[in-house]
Formats: C-alpha cells, sequence, structure tokens
C-alpha cells in the first residue's frame, strides 16, 4: 500500500474515539463505588466484590473481542463499525447503570451486576477495535504516531470533561435530588460520548488490509498465553488498573467523610487531572533519556 499524509480532519476525527472511553471510564472509577453505597444504598462488600468479578471478567473479555474484530468483515471495515454500532448501547446502558429504580435489596443488587457487567462488555465491545482501529488507517509509523499524539492529547481531555463537570452536572440538574442529578449528569456525558464516537466513525478510514486469519481463536488465545511478554505486561496492567481504581474510587469518600468538604470535589479532581497532564507531558523526554522498562 502507497502510504500518504493523513488530514488533520482524520486525525483529530480518530483522536475523538477515545475521549468516549475515558469519560464513561473515569466515570465509573471516580464515582460509580460512592453512587452504588451512598446513593443506591447497596452493601460496600457487594460492591466491591462485583467490580472484582467484572475486571476478571474483562481478563477473558478483551483478547476475545480482539480476536472477533479482527475476524470482522463488513464494507466499512474490521474495526470500525464496532466503534459505531456499540456507542449507542455503550451510552444507554451507561445511564441504566447510574439509575436508581425502586427494589428490595437484593433487587438493586441484581440490577447493579447486571448493569455494571454489560457496562464493562460494551466499554470493552468500542474500545479494543478502537484502539486497533490506528493500525490500519495508515501503514507509515510517523503518520502513526501523529494518530496517537492525537488520541492521547483527546483522551486527556476527555478524562478531564467528566472529572471536572460531572459534578457541576449532578447538582444542576438534580439538586437535592442526587439520584436525578447523577443519572442526568450521565445522561448529558453520555450524548456527548456518542457524538464523539460516531465522529470517529464518519472521518477515519481503514486503509490497512491485514492478511485473512487461518487460525482459530483457541490457537490464538493459547498463543497469546505462551507469549511470557504478554504474561509480563497483562500482570502490571492489571495491578495498575487497580492501584488507579482503588485511588479514583477512594476519592469522594475522602473529601466528603474525612475532609467533610464535598463542594471542593472538583477542585481537589483538578490538580489530580494537572498531575496527569505533568507526567504525559514528561513521559516522552524521559523516555528518550533512559530505556521504557527502566522508567
Amino acid at each position: 500500500m502507497k502510504s500518504e499524509v493523513l488530514s488533520v480532519k482524520e486525525k483529530i476525527g480518530y483522536g475523538m474515539g477515545a475521549p468516549p472511553s475515558h469519560i464513561i471510564f473515569d466515570n465509573v472509577m471516580l464515582y460509580m463505588m460512592f453512587f452504588y453505597t451512598d446513593i443506591f444504598g447497596i452493601p460496600a462488600g457487594f460492591v466491591g466484590t462485583m467490580f472484582l468479578v467484572a475486571r476478571a471478567l474483562d481478563a477473558i473479555s478483551d483478547p476475545c473481542m480482539g480476536l472477533l474484530a479482527d475476524r470482522t468483515r463488513s464494507r466499512w471495515g474490521k474495526f470500525r463499525p464496532w466503534v459505531l454500532f456499540g456507542a449507542l448501547p455503550f451510552g444507554i446502558v451507561c445511564v441504566l447503570a447510574y439509575s436508581t429504580p425502586d427494589l428490595s435489596m437484593n433487587g438493586k443488587m441484581i440490577y447493579a451486576a447486571i448493569t455494571y457487567t454489560l457496562l464493562t462488555l460494551l466499554y470493552t465491545i468500542v474500545n479494543i477495535p478502537y484502539c486497533a482501529l490506528g493500525g490500519v488507517i495508515t501503514n507509515d509509523p510517523t503518520q502513526r504516531i501523529s494518530l496517537q499524539s492525537w488520541r492521547f492529547v483527546l483522551a486527556t481531555a476527555g478524562g478531564m470533561l467528566s472529572t471536572v463537570l460531572m459534578m457541576p452536572l449532578v447538582n444542576l440538574i438534580g439538586g437535592d435530588n442526587k439520584p436525578l442529578g447523577f443519572q442526568g449528569g450521565i445522561a448529558v456525558l453520555s450524548v456527548v460520548a456518542f457524538m464523539m464516537l460516531a465522529f470517529c466513525f464518519f472521518t477515519t478510514k481503514e486503509r490497512v488490509e491485514a492478511p485473512p486469519t487461518t487460525t482459530s481463536m483457541r490457537e490464538d488465545l493459547r498463543d497469546i498465553w505462551q507469549n511470557d511478554q504478554w504474561r509480563i505486561v497483562g500482570l502490571l496492567t492489571i495491578f495498575n488498573i487497580l492501584a488507579v481504581c482503588v485511588r479514583g474510587g477512594a476519592m469522594m469518600y475522602y473529601v466528603t467523610w474525612i475532609l467533610g468538604t464535598p463542594e471542593v470535589f472538583v477542585a481537589f479532581l483538578t490538580t489530580y487531572c494537572v498531575g496527569n497532564l505533568i507526567g504525559s507531558a514528561l513521559a516522552k523526554p524521559l523516555t528518550d533519556w533512559k530505556c521504557k522498562v527502566t522508567i
């Protein structure tokens, strides 16, 4: 395939696929534990167990989704259809996960388990193909780096959008009615996320055609597991995500119950986001100075 310079519009379009996942994931990480325990009234022990089971499910669903997307054949390509057609269910289930139906305690726990599990699966369905999309838009290494630069910049912006706007939206929409506020706030963010994913679909094009896969999914999974480097990176990723989720999930409790000033949560998170931006900016010079593994 002949390499071509991608337009800024397409680079931005590809980058627009990153914020939705961060809008939802960062929201879940920061607010969902608090929402379940303090708003919906579910026992913290059950919520923690539910989160742990969902992470274990991710370890299975993520590689399976990658293999499924790689075998997709459509007039839109392999990965773009998943980004578009998964976007609407993703947004709807996110709103359902932040809803508080009038149920018994057992009913609440079952409802939370079903909606949260569906949310994590739909996150996988959208995000795994999106991450792979950058590799088939162009085969030019320089253009791929440029694509990823747009992706990470806009992903950071999406995370900040979620963390900074969520509580003001909750207060604006719900006032003292926190269940309504959380549901309305996430509905607004879900609409924004859907529009971004649709923009990503309509402004990108898959140009790199990989050869047809001749092995079975079972063989691919076996090959992945036999790769010791994949196991090491996978284990490190699990611990990193656990650390991020624990830290993020504790923030709302810390500000509400320890500091006793929930109104400063947005300012508290803003400093957190600034730290993330500084860390992201330092990543390249640090990895230019030392190898990535050492850093």
